[in-house]
């Protein structure tokens, strides 16, 4: 842990985060082999690794269903609470999919998690992409705006059930979603003024969240122009309701390092070649429909290719593939660009979160100490090549 804590020392450094694999299936729709096991005892020691390493947060995964490679899949807060358990610094996001969820209940849980962990919990607010897992459980599957409106007044409920005065009437609210009057729960979590909150989407509407009541905006891979234009109209939305220092944003990135960038490159063509079609196909047409019934058309994976949805959240578009050195250099500019946090996923996790803290993550500090990820013009000209948008 001292490694870690010198990495981790500068309070104007990148955060590293990494995906829980606690479905099966690992992170990417693919029939390749994977040193990646979805059962508590290896997620255990995946979490014991990455807090080692540096890495600071972990992110598990919400699935009620079956679905696209994923045949098995371990509720996420309890799996979350399981993590926090057996690990002693890194911070664990739980998501939560609103119906399935009343912020009651959510804030009650994660409270009581927050006091068993020291302070460790946070929230991912998915406001939903899979028609059929709503469905299947009873639930209503409700349009596309209509989720993430709920999804706004679930955050404003958590916010206001952990942070009303204990001294005062409680919290009421009425919505079209959530009502209450004089809730008061006690105990309330340990983090002040509350565990953060994260969420995200490309719509919109998950813009619109992430500007007016989310502390974290999570994007899926882009290009450069993709990135920046995002990072640029959450920010502004973000100004015009009085929130632009408070709301940070996270990318998703999919890692393979090896010492060749031609040995990583063929890693992904294996990745991509092994493909399981049928549930890639499945899969894109499930977030094809969800994207084209938002507003502008620009829901996530609105753009992406068959190989881009091998893995969930476009993270090969992030282009953390390569040699360390690479990497490190295309994380710096991500920095530049307003990132604050990247969300990394590996096919081996029995041996590659331990490599990224051995190999990316001090090089990424190094670079940090030396001024790098702060001009953003710079990182462009010397790396922004790779995230240039691909000719049509």
């Amino acid at each position: 842990m001292a490694d870690a804590a010198r990495l981790n020392s500068d309070p104007d450094r990148l955060l590293f985060a990494y995906w829980v694999p606690n479905v099966s299936g690992g992170l990417v729709i693919s029939k390749i082999a994977q040193r990646t096991n979805w059962d508590l005892a290896s997620n255990l020691r995946y979490a014991a690794a990455a807090e080692r390493s540096g890495f600071e947060y972990a992110l598990t995964q919400i699935r009620f269903t079956a679905s696209y490679g994923a045949a098995n899949q371990h509720e996420s807060v309890s799996f979350s609470q399981a993590l926090l358990q057996g690990t002693t610094t890194l911070k664990v996001i739980a998501a939560i999919l609103p119906g399935p969820w009343n912020p009651a209940v959510a804030a009650k849980q994660l409270a009581s998690i927050d006091h068993y962990s020291g302070g460790r919990v946070a929230v991912n607010i998915v406001s939903g992409w899979f028609k059929g897992e709503f469905t299947a459980i009873g639930e209503w599957w409700l349009d596309h705006a209509e989720r993430y409106r709920r999804s706004n007044e679930f955050i404003r409920c958590l916010r206001g059930i952990w942070t009303a005065p204990d001294d005062g009437d409680g919290f009421t609210f009425a919505g079209d979603f959530y009502r209450f009057r004089n809730y008061r729960l006690s105990p309330k979590p340990v983090q002040q003024p509350h565990p953060e909150i994260f969420q995200g989407g490309n719509s919109d509407d998950a813009r619109a969240n992430g500007a007016e009541v989310s502390d974290w905006y999570f994007m899926n891979g882009n290009d450069l122009e993709g990135f920046r234009a995002q990072i640029a109209d959450v920010k502004a939305r973000a100004a015009r309701v009085g929130r632009e220092a408070h709301v940070r944003f996270a990318v998703n990135g999919f890692v393979i390092v090896r010492e060749t960038e031609a040995e990583a490159v063929r890693v992904l063509q294996e990745i991509q070649g092994k493909a399981d079609a049928d549930a890639v196909a499945a899969f894109a047409s499930e977030v094809k429909h969800a994207g084209a019934s938002t507003s502008n058309k620009t829901g996530m994976w609105a753009t992406s290719t068959f190989n881009d949805l091998v893995q969930y959240n476009d993270g090969f578009k992030t282009k953390l593939i390569g040699t360390r050195e690479q990497v490190a250099e295309r994380i710096v500019l991500l920095k530049s660009l307003g990132v604050n946090l990247v969300l990394t996923a590996f096919l081996h996790y029995e041996d590659e979160i331990e490599q990224f803290g051995r190999e990316v993550l001090p090089l990424v500090r190094q670079l940090e100490a030396e001024g790098r990820g702060k001009d953003a013009a710079l990182e462009i000209e010397r790396t922004g090549d790779v995230y240039q948008k691909p000719a049509p």
